[in-house]
């Protein structure tokens, strides 16, 4: 007899048209999967709000929020078809892998508390949304950004509310998109390859000797070429000497052709972007080595030897990420790499002396080659180090008193800029778009309760591994994603990463691939 749908009627069995349809969407949302991740750096950075200075072309923004939306659309379809037709594809997280409440994952109450955390984490996505949303139309007030003024309106005191209310609801939106993004990406990742499928058919045990799933390789590689490619036309751009970002378009401000690097009109924006692209590229390449050397998989010839040329692609990202003359994208490069070593030494410690030494030479190869290339701006720009972070933290002190204002709920998302005006002792004050330090201007325009949420959310992506039930993923790798969102983070308290769209984008994928995995058997 059918199984029962929740509603009491009998489940249809899944049809051949169900599966295709199924497979067709999960197909189109890894091209959308891809396309956005591609995309949005070359899209001059995509600003995340559409009157940021960095850029007038607010279609990126626009562009990536439908791609988010496609995503979601093509999740809740599979999620339907899943649940109306009770058809289970093959997944890490299903019986082909052998998780769940297997004696080989953990105990039956490990694999319950990571239900939860997931559970939880959805709940924060929405609560998240939530909050903006109520912020959005529990306005405070609604901002003329041409005339500079606020028309007050009444509003509930005890719900989140915003100082200017179309900023907050292009933010609802933003966020809406990138939800989809998370959730549709977490879905993709956590399905199986048609090699996998095979290994799953000969039994579990070939699949737990996987160190990463077949899906997040491929993620990998198309973040890797891309970052290759943004790394190589940002070093042309620049050694050209045109002040127009990829040759087409020159940004209001940041005119100077060292002040930018590539797509990015900010040249710490895409020190940054390469900052969390290149310890991926690290922690795949380390990873594939380590499968090849257990005998997982067979991988053809070109194959491998594209994995062996995976360091210089390594060499060149984090080397841009110096040469980009951001003194903090210099200073978080020469700090993740590292770390990296460390993590390379720790793993090597039963390996030759010689090759610690190799691992050694390479790290510092890359650090030495890229400071002497770039020494003679880079020791320029830290000699205003000082007079920088004197003018920031002005600035900031300004902000805090934003804080201490609205504790709780905040000014609401996306407001700064409009409100830090009513903060200016004279029309002299530097008036910012962005605050150098995204920590504190998430916590003025989100308050503490927003804040919280963010932070929460981020904790349990983050601590999701420790947990069974999702694809396998070897601590090499995820140490080094860590690596990337901590640096990130960093960035974070001396400029906005986070503000810009791309950049985000890039950090919420790292997290959703943090929060599919757990620990492989090693």
């Amino acid at each position: 007899m059918p199984a029962a749908a929740p509603g009491g009627s009998p489940r249809r069995p899944a049809s051949v048209r169900a599966i295709l349809a199924h497979d067709w969407c999960d197909r189109l949302s890894e091209v959308l999967l891809y396309a956005g991740l591609i995309v949005s750096p070359w899209a001059f950075g995509t600003p995340a709000f559409w009157s940021d200075f960095n850029t007038t072309q607010f279609w990126s923004t626009r562009l990536m929020n439908l791609i988010g939306y496609g995503l979601g659309g093509l999740l809740v379809l599979k999620w339907f078809i899943r649940w109306r037709y009770g058809y289970r594809p093959a997944r890490w997280s299903g019986p082909e892998r052998g998780t769940g409440e297997s004696a080989s994952d953990g105990s039956v109450a490990w694999g319950w508390l990571g239900r939860v955390v997931t559970l939880g984490v959805g709940v924060l996505t929405l609560a998240l949304l939530g909050y903006c949303l109520i912020a959005g139309l529990n306005a405070r007030a609604v901002y003329d950004p041409v005339g500079m003024v606020f028309a007050f309106r009444p509003y509930v005191e005890w719900l989140p509310g915003s100082f200017d209310r179309a900023r907050t609801l292009q933010g609802f939106e933003n966020y809406l998109a990138l939800a989809c993004f998370f959730w549709a990406l977490r879905d993709w990742l956590l399905g199986l390859t048609a090699e996998e499928a095979r290994l799953a058919r000969s039994g579990p045990e070939q699949l737990r000797r996987r160190l990463v799933p077949g899906r997040l390789a491929r993620l990998g590689w198309v973040l890797t070429l891309n970052g290759t490619l943004l790394a190589v036309e940002g070093l042309a751009q620049r050694w050209s000497g045109t002040n127009k970002l990829l040759w087409l378009v020159e940004p209001r401000v940041n005119r100077l052709p060292e002040h930018q690097f590539g797509p990015f009109a900010y040249r710490a924006n895409a020190a940054q972007y390469f900052n969390l692209v290149w310890p991926l590229t690290l922690g795949l390449w380390w990873t594939l080595r380590r499968e090849r050397r257990r005998g997982v998989g067979n991988p053809p010839a070109w194959q491998r030897r594209a994995t062996d040329a995976l360091p210089l692609t390594v060499a060149l990202m984090a080397a841009c990420a110096i040469l980009s003359y951001s003194r903090g994208g210099a200073l978080v490069a020469v700090m993740n790499l590292g770390l990296a070593l460390g993590l390379f030494i720790y793993g090597l410690r039963r390996r030759h002396p010689l090759t610690k030494f190799g691992m050694l030479l390479f790290f510092g190869a890359i650090v030495g080659v890229s400071v002497s290339v770039g020494w003679d701006k880079l020791s320029e720009r830290f000699k205003e180090t000082r007079e920088g972070i004197e003018g920031r933290e002005a600035t900031n002190r300004t902000a805090r008193r934003m804080a201490a204002d609205y504790p709780w709920f905040g000014t609401g998302p996306g407001t700064f800029e409009p409100v830090f005006q009513l903060y200016r002792e004279s029309e002299d004050e530097y008036w910012p778009a962005q605050l150098h330090n995204d920590w504190l201007e998430t916590r003025i325009t989100f308050g503490r309760v927003g804040s919280g949420l963010i932070g929460l959310a981020f904790a349990c992506a983050l601590l999701r591994w420790f947990l069974p039930g999702n694809a396998p993923g070897s601590w090499r790798l995820v140490s080094l994603i860590w690596v990337a969102l901590g640096g990130c983070l960093v960035h974070a308290r001396f400029d906005f990463p986070l503000q810009m769209y791309s950049i985000l984008l890039l950090f919420l994928t790292l997290c959703a691939v943090l929060f599919s995995l757990s620990r492989a058997e090693e």
